[in-house]
Order: structure tokens, then C-alpha cells, then sequence
């Protein structure tokens, strides 16, 4: 008896240990076979270059490829539908970024919840704008510009790379907290947009760090920069903020999994990811495009994807903004 019970015991103990033992298995092992990151932009935009940076820092780091797949449409919705509903195993990521903290208001009849369906990794970098005008308009600051409008409504047009884009969002705030007046024009990609408003034919916009060259060469003027504090890109370009309290725009890049994805296996792409953006040379590079790095831990990019989606909702229903 006492024999039987020693066994059992011991078999007890080893089931309880069980769990643990193969977690860190896990963990040790992870990955074993090629990883795909999902980017809901074409190939070459911003997002795309960014996931194929920490795609090769992982392929090295981890020993497995880490294969860039882009899935454009319906305002990335396609590739994070695709992620959500994907094995949670760690080998299907999402490089998410902005549009998923707006469509959650934007769009009814998702068929996911991205909160509830995603188990946020690691933050990456954040996206700043800049509020640009053609140089025809005689404000040349963000004060000058809303005594302007202010005494002009309904007359100056705002531009913006298509409704419910981070852009438009950015005028949408700065229409509800200063009270001006503006038309939305929207359009189907940044470059027409820019185009347009370098013509005279739209006077203002949000703008991506892109438009910094058309504003080093004259063809644009900044007004502000969209971030809490001032580029270093622009270091003469004052924040919004500095105006406007309280204002704050700037996208975001990060990379995420499907819910119920291992813990250990979250911990150890956070790890790697953090370790990257302390590379000087993959932080050089993303400098060049204008980025600042956002590195953190999972808890604090979920806590991030829940206030931008908080935020961006009210925006969208104070304006009553609908999906093309």
C-alpha cells in the first residue's frame, strides 16, 4: 500500500511540473519553422519596410525565417481578420499600427474584436505628422491659423490620404478642440493629396514626415509637428500642443499575435524586439524615416492599444465619421 501511494505521489508531483517543464520547452525551442509577419500595406510603404527590419533581426536572432506577407484592403482589416483568426502558436504575427485602434469605431460587422481577439508583443516605433499649408495662406503659425479659419469658415479645405485615415483623424481633433471650421477632401493615397496642396487647390493638411523635404524646399510650410514635443527633424517647428493643449497625434507600428498565443513565446519575441531597437544601426535607420522608437513591454502596448482605440472612437463619433 505504502508503495502504491509513494507512486502515486511521485506521479502527482510530475504531473504538476508537467505544465511548467513544457513551457519552457517551448520557449527554448521556439521557432522551429519559417514565421510569418502579415502587413496590411502594400510591399514598400512605411509599415512594410519597418516588419521586414525586425523580420531580419529576428531570421538572425532566432535562427528561422521571419517572411514578410502583405495582405492590402479595407483598411488593413483583411490582414489582421486573417491574424486573428490564425492559430495561436506564434508563428502567424501582425504588424499593426494605427488603423486598428480606428476601426474599431469606423467599421460595424468586423469579424473580430481586436482587442478581445489580439495578444499585443511589442511596440516598435512611433509615426509623427506635421500640420502643413501651402504657402499661399498668409498663417504662418498654429494661432494665426485659427484666427484665420475662424475668420473664414467653411473656406479652407483640408486634405488627407482617405476617410478614417490617421491624417484625417489628426484634422478631426484639431477641428474639436480649437472649433474651427474646415472641408474634408479626401483622397486616395498621401501623394495626390500632397500634390494638390502644393497646387493651392486644398490649404492645409496633417501630413506624414514625407512632406519634410516639400517644406525644406519651400513648396510647403509647417505649421506644427503632431507629437507632444518637437522633431528634431524640425527642431524650429513648434508641437500643437504648445497652442492647442492637449493635442497629440502620432501613429504607431507594433507587432501582435492571436489571442491565447503562449506567454513564453510572447516574452521572448518581446525580448528580441526590445533588443533590436537598441541595435545602432536598425535604430539609425528607422531615424531616417522619421520614426522614434516605442519599445516596451507587452502590457504596456496593450494598455497603449487600449487608449488610442478609447480615443479614436470618441473622435469618430463627435464627427459622426462613416467608412467610405
Amino acid at each position: 500500500m505504502k508503495l502504491l501511494r509513494r507512486q502515486f505521489l511521485h506521479l502527482a508531483a510530475g504531473a504538476a511540473v508537467l505544465p511548467a517543464v513544457s513551457r519552457f520547452a517551448n520557449a527554448q525551442t521556439y521557432p522551429t519553422r519559417p514565421v510569418r509577419i502579415i502587413v496590411g500595406f502594400p510591399a514598400g510603404q512605411s509599415a512594410d519596410i519597418t516588419a521586414r527590419l525586425i523580420g531580419q533581426w529576428l531570421s538572425e536572432r532566432l535562427g528561422q525565417p521571419f517572411i514578410v506577407e502583405n495582405r492590402p484592403g479595407a483598411g488593413t482589416n483583411i490582414a489582421t481578420e486573417a491574424v486573428t483568426h490564425a492559430t495561436p502558436d506564434g508563428y502567424t504575427l501582425l504588424c499593426a499600427g494605427a488603423p486598428v485602434v480606428i476601426n474599431a469605431a469606423l467599421y460595424h460587422g468586423l469579424k473580430f474584436n481586436f482587442i478581445q481577439d489580439i495578444a499585443p508583443i511589442a511596440s516598435i516605433v512611433r509615426v509623427p505628422f506635421v500640420m502643413v499649408v501651402n504657402p499661399s495662406l498668409p498663417a504662418k503659425t498654429v494661432p494665426e491659423f485659427i484666427a484665420y479659419a475662424k475668420a473664414n469658415p467653411g473656406k479652407l479645405s483640408m486634405a488627407s490620404s482617405g476617410i478614417g485615415t490617421l491624417n484625417h483623424m489628426a484634422g478631426e481633433l484639431f477641428k474639436i478642440m480649437t472649433g474651427v471650421q474646415m472641408i474634408h477632401v479626401p483622397y486616395k493615397g498621401t501623394v495626390p493629396a500632397v500634390t494638390d496642396l502644393i497646387g493651392g487647390q486644398v490649404q492645409v493638411m496633417f501630413a506624414d514626415v514625407s512632406s519634410i523635404e516639400y517644406v525644406k524646399a519651400g513648396k510647403l510650410r509647417a505649421l506644427a509637428v503632431t507629437t507632444a514635443t518637437r522633431l528634431n527633424a524640425l527642431p524650429n517647428v513648434p508641437a500643437v500642443s504648445e497652442s492647442v493643449p492637449g493635442f497629440e497625434v502620432s501613429g504607431f507600428l507594433g507587432i501582435a499575435a492571436p489571442k491565447k498565443t503562449p506567454a513564453d513565446i510572447v516574452a521572448k519575441l518581446n525580448n528580441e524586439i526590445n533588443a533590436a531597437l537598441t541595435d545602432p544601426a536598425l535604430n539609425t535607420r528607422l531615424g531616417t524615416m522619421g520614426y522614434t522608437v516605442f519599445a516596451g513591454s507587452p502590457v504596456g502596448f496593450s494598455k497603449f492599444i487600449a487608449d488610442e482605440t478609447d480615443k479614436w472612437g470618441k473622435v469618430i463619433r463627435a464627427a459622426n465619421i462613416k467608412p467610405a
